[in-house]
């Protein structure tokens, strides 16, 4: 995705899109996705079945899916008279009827796609590869096919995919599903192949290269599904990052789960998704960020997408007046038969930021009262030492637990298969979780082989199931915080706005005289950013020591003295800024120095004059900034700021639109966060004035998206009553 912004929804629609202020659309388009997964009637051109012939295998799988579904088959190839026993059509224009599908498996991709266009299919998949993944050749190919896109009404899947949307899935499970989406079809096989121990999948699309059907097509899709309970997600890059946000934002809505491996955290992944995809990844701090605004899951592994969406599909939402309604995490208890591993998976829990409270202790009476030796602990982690699970004070005891007011989720850690324990344990714990809307998670961490009975009979009783305390305190952590995300979450899109404010017309007049990538100097910035109602530090701009020396009388001393210059940037390297001037003798000697420093950084700077600011102290350095990301556009910046933000780089970012809650939500993140509250006698600050001031640069960053490619306000200083900006600086897009 370029830095162009999104336009009309692809495939020769005149409908004018809803856009906000910034030119981004507001909704995503209208695609019967449902059409594409269940065609009736499905073309295949360049259809086999001589066995050298690669494309046989599809033509196989293809006519016996389309027999299985109800499908009519047409295979196409210009020198064949049939193909498995079907008549074989020489062009897709001799096919009578409509067309569903046309699936290409020519390497003549651009040319049979035009062919499809002109017979107005409703859909095609272009499987071949050779596009934007391997460089310019292939990007001017898949240039092509997106201007071939444009002129019809065809919707197309690929180029560089696979036909994975029309696996067989199995029909006797139960239960809300896994929907995957994948970008790479052979990073999809474990999620799918889950099926195999009774995790339920009903869906499957792999999106390739995403010349026209993207990620959020198929993501509003799934989530509209009833059965679906949870998207799976494999993800290379984003052809949209709007469109993301979109279909996350719809998903929240109707509190469908998404979990997603996302590659590119690092140079090397962002490398190869490069070249694999032809996707730009973006910045991956900025996606993070997305994610956690739109209350998407991020895991690292495939097992770890397949076992924390079975979680999230194996569970019902809390349900107020829960945690998750509350400020508080919920309460996790931890019960096993084993001292060592209830203390090995609550240290786990523990430092993933997951509370472990006691039980009442009316519960521990109950469970010393004849169920688990006085000597055993069962505050929590609940230890019982291991007998009582092979006899009826396994069940009671699992009732006392689920049934303590301070516990929300229950987490039993079974790390190896004890033929004494394991068949009534398993059913107690079964039995026990159907009586209960509170989460049961289990480990069960002996090695795959050695006890697949249990292992299957605790996936064959619905619940979720792990082989890792790691997947198992993911899937714990996930849970929390995405239900704590839906508890509050209120879509941005509703009130994003569509008109500038005056204050664009006042901030473009500064702009219109610079060229691109040229900057402000720090005068007109302020000027810019008053116009949006950022209160900015008392200044005066000179041309004269004599003036100089009247603004600091004006402001009062002492002031501090800095050069105004487009032209230098970066004034403290350059010894353009002086600070403590206390005189009207420091301000005569300060003001020839300043011009005489900045003539020695650069001859040609131009200079608007010596600005007189007054001194600000007390509070806290904050940075708020702007910067044009080739994904997202606009982002909003927010960190510790003044030399904080070289040293420590604790910043934080949200993408546009986003409420005031959501600005407070990304300042907590800050590791710096603590200092606004007053550390070591200091006193706290405004945190409302700094909210206040974050929301002002959005709406900046959404009227002048176009306009400005970089903002930043640093330091601003965040007082114990409001906020002052002390320098600020813009580059015009």
């Amino acid at each position: 995705m370029s830095e162009s912004l999104p336009t009309a929804p692809s495939g020769g629609s005149s409908v004018a899109p809803d856009v906000d202020v910034s030119g981004r659309v507001l909704r995503l388009r209208d695609v019967d996705i449902g059409a594409f997964l269940h065609p009736k009637t499905i073309a295949l051109i360049g259809a086999s079945d001589q066995s050298a012939k690669p494309n046989t295998a599809m033509t196989r799988k293809f006519a016996q899916w389309s027999q299985q579904n109800g499908a009519t088959f047409y295979p196409v190839h210009p020198e064949r008279a049939s193909v498995l026993g079907h008549a074989c059509f020489k062009s897709v224009f001799d096919i009578p009827g409509d067309i569903d599908l046309a699936i290409i498996l020519t390497g003549r991709a651009e040319e049979t796609f035009e062919e499809v266009l002109r017979r107005k299919a409703k859909f095609a998949v272009i499987f071949a590869a050779g596009f934007s993944e391997i460089g310019e050749e292939g990007e001017q190919r898949e240039r092509r096919l997106e201007e071939l896109v444009h002129t019809g009404d065809v919707r197309l899947l690929g180029p560089n995919t696979n036909l994975n949307a029309f696996e067989e899935f199995r029909d006797d499970l139960e239960g809300p599903s896994i929907a995957l989406i994948t970008q790479s079809g052979h990073q999809g096989r474990p999620v799918f192949q889950g099926q195999e121990v009774g995790i339920r999948l009903t869906h499957w699309a792999p999106t390739g290269n995403e010349v026209d059907l993207e990620f959020a097509d198929f993501a509003r899709h799934f989530a509209d599904q009833p059965e679906v309970g949870v998207i799976a997600c494999y993800i290379e890059g984003f052809k949209d990052g709007r469109t993301l946000m979109l279909a996350a934002d719809h998903a929240a809505k109707l509190r469908k789960p998404i979990v997603m491996v996302k590659v590119g955290k690092t140079a090397a992944g962002r490398s190869m998704a490069q070249s694999h995809t032809g996707h730009l990844t973006g910045s991956d701090a900025v996606t993070s960020a997305v994610f956690r605004q739109f209350g998407v899951t991020r895991v690292d592994g495939l097992d770890e997408l397949l076992e924390v969406s079975m979680a999230f599909a194996r569970t019902r939402p809390p349900k107020p007046p829960a945690w998750a309604s509350s400020t508080k995490q919920p309460g996790v208890c931890v019960y096993a038969i084993s001292g060592g591993t209830g203390a090995h998976m609550a240290d786990v829990l523990a430092d993933a930021g997951i509370r472990l409270p006691d039980l009442t202790k009316e519960s521990q009476r109950q469970l010393h009262d004849g169920l688990i030796p006085s000597y055993l602990r069962v505050s929590n982690p609940v230890d019982c030492g291991g007998p009582p699970v092979a006899d009826a004070r396994g069940r009671k005891i699992l009732d006392v637990i689920l049934a303590d007011k301070n516990v929300d989720i229950l987490v039993i850690p079974i790390t190896g298969a004890v033929v004494t324990f394991s068949e009534p344990f398993t059913r107690d714990i079964i039995e026990a979780a159907k009586t209960t809307p509170k989460p049961v998670f289990v480990v069960w961490g002996a090695p795959a082989g050695t006890d697949d009975t249990y292992y299957k009979r605790l996936l064959d009783g619905d619940l979720p199931v792990f082989r890792t305390f790691h997947n198992c305190v993911a899937a714990v952590k996930s849970y929390a915080d995405y239900w704590t995300f839906s508890a509050r979450y209120r879509s941005p899109f509703d009130h994003a706005p569509r008109e500038p404010l005056p204050a664009a017309r006042k901030a473009r007049k500064l702009l219109d005289a610079l060229e691109p990538g040229e900057a402000l100097s720090e005068w007109s910035a302020k000027k810019l950013i008053r116009a949006y109602g950022i209160k900015t530090s008392k200044d005066e701009l000179c041309a004269t020591a004599a003036e100089a020396v009247r603004a600091a009388k004006k402001i009062g001393y002492p002031v501090v003295m800095k050069v105004s210059s487009p032209d230098l940037l970066h004034k403290t390297e350059a010894g353009v800024v002086k600070v403590g001037v206390s005189s009207a003798a420091e301000v005569r000697a300060a003001y020839d120095e300043l011009l005489r420093k900045a003539a020695k950084a650069d001859r040609r700077a131009r200079i608007d004059g010596v600005m007189v600011c007054e001194t600000v102290t007390g509070g806290v350095d904050m940075l708020i900034g702007v910067s044009t990301d080739a994904l997202f556009g606009p982002v909003v910046t927010v960190g510790l700021g003044g030399i904080f933000v070289e040293v420590f780089g604790d910043v934080t970012f949200r993408v546009p639109p986003f409420d005031d809650d959501e600005a407070r939500r990304a300042l907590a993140e800050l590791k710096g966060f603590t200092l606004l509250g007053g550390v070591r006698g200091r006193r706290p600050v405004d945190v409302d004035a700094l909210v206040d001031t974050v929301m002002k640069v959005q709406r900046l960053a959404l009227d002048l998206a176009g306009d400005i490619r970089e903002l930043d306000i640093n330091p601003l200083v965040i007082r114990p009553r409001g906020a002052v900006a002390l320098d600020a600086l813009v580059v015009k897009q």
